[in-house]
């Protein structure tokens, strides 16, 4: 496969991220950093921070986690299985799927946490951990798919189907913050921003999802489009 050093540092970006993130939150390195009074800080609620399987279900809640664990699953399997996704049916339509959504969630995970979230007063482990997840993968994805793609994955349908996840991904932290009474962030916090609020928030950034995946429809053609002139004018050796 063309370019597989280029998919390979976006998978070892990706990995050292994640598996950064996961070890931090197990540890309880983040236990007690925060303010137990704030309702949309998970963790900080009554038996929130007790064992490693429940901060392993605070971790999961996280977009930001999410889109950076789909983005080492279909960089990986770029690596090692990249025929599943050219195969027809619904095998190649999930894995296609997959490497879209590992696009658009990371670039709405960089976007989103940069413009509204963004806390650089850490230090260490954490600080490093952040720039991680929110920074260099977001930005290493990006260029990868523009340099690597593969080309010619992604099709109009596609940028439907990708909303699957991101809007899975809604409903498990709504639901799991009506039952515990803490949401991973303030704009998804039905107890003080009330449901409506957050429905149109989620459909906003859905929204933000499908026109994004049609402009990565657009600028995959245009990029498939310019490689192929190129190995048309470019004379042989």
């Amino acid at each position: 496969m063309k370019h597989r050093s280029w998919i390979a540092v976006n998978a070892v970006s990706a990995w050292f991220g994640v598996l950064l993130s996961l070890t931090l939150n197990l540890s309880g390195y983040y236990v007690d950093k925060g303010d137990p009074s704030e309702p949309t800080l998970l963790g900080n609620v009554p038996g929130g921070v007790d064992t490693p399987l429940e901060r392993f279900f605070d971790w999961t809640t996280y977009f930001t986690i999410l889109s950076n664990v789909v983005v080492v699953v279909a960089v990986t399997a770029l690596l090692v299985r990249p025929d599943l996704f050219t195969r027809g049916g619904l095998t190649g339509t999930v894995w296609r799927t997959l490497r879209l959504d590992s696009v658009l969630m990371i670039v709405i995970t960089g976007v989103l946490y940069n413009l509204l979230l963004a806390d650089w007063n850490k230090t260490g482990w954490d600080l490093l951990s952040n720039l991680m997840l929110h920074v260099i993968t977001p930005i290493v994805t990006v260029v990868v798919w523009v340099v690597a793609g593969p080309r010619g994955l992604v099709q109009p349908r596609l940028a439907v189907t990708a909303l699957v996840i991101p809007l899975g991904w809604a409903a498990y932290a709504l639901v799991r913050g009506a039952a515990i009474g803490a949401y991973p962030y303030p704009f998804l916090d039905v107890q003080t921003k009330g449901l409506a609020s957050v429905l149109v928030f989620v459909a906003g950034v859905a929204v933000l999802g499908l026109a994004l995946g049609l402009l990565a429809v657009w600028v995959d053609r245009l990029l498939d489009r310019g490689r192929r002139t190129e190995d048309v004018t470019t004379p042989s050796a």
